[in-house]
């Protein structure tokens, strides 16, 4: 019996991805399965986003998954489902939104939503 491989969005290099609840309802719907999971979305700045994306789109196509894999707060890898992506174009660049299906044993690392520091965000201005 073969292993399914996922497709990875790896991040190499840099803080640790602040992930954020979807403020919409209707994203939980997407997610279904033996798992208490909730969306969150985080923004990436990518240099390779198209080339991800095609990744994501072929992965998808043949029922693999894509997962986030990224490092934690102590610098562990970890690894998130990827329900969703998309690509946006910046003024200082490509930037990738994921929203990713995060354990509910996991939630309380989850900052509460509040879109008032959006225009804080030094990443994204």
């Amino acid at each position: 019996m073969s292993t399914i491989e996922p497709e990875l969005i790896t991040i190499i290099e840099g803080p640790t991805p602040e992930f954020r609840p979807t403020p919409v309802d209707w994203v939980q719907s997407v997610l279904e399965g033996p798992e208490d999971r909730m969306v969150a979305m985080c923004q990436l700045r990518t240099g390779n986003g198209e080339d991800i994306m095609d990744r994501c789109r072929s992965a998808w196509k043949d029922g693999r998954p894509v997962r986030l894999d990224f490092p934690d707060e102590m610098r562990m890898r970890q690894q998130l489902d990827v329900v969703s992506i998309r690509l946006d174009q910046r003024d200082e660049g490509e930037a990738l939104m994921l929203w990713v299906a995060v354990p509910l044993t996991h939630i309380e690392e989850i900052e509460e939503y509040d879109d008032s520091d959006e225009d804080d965000d030094p990443f994204f201005p």
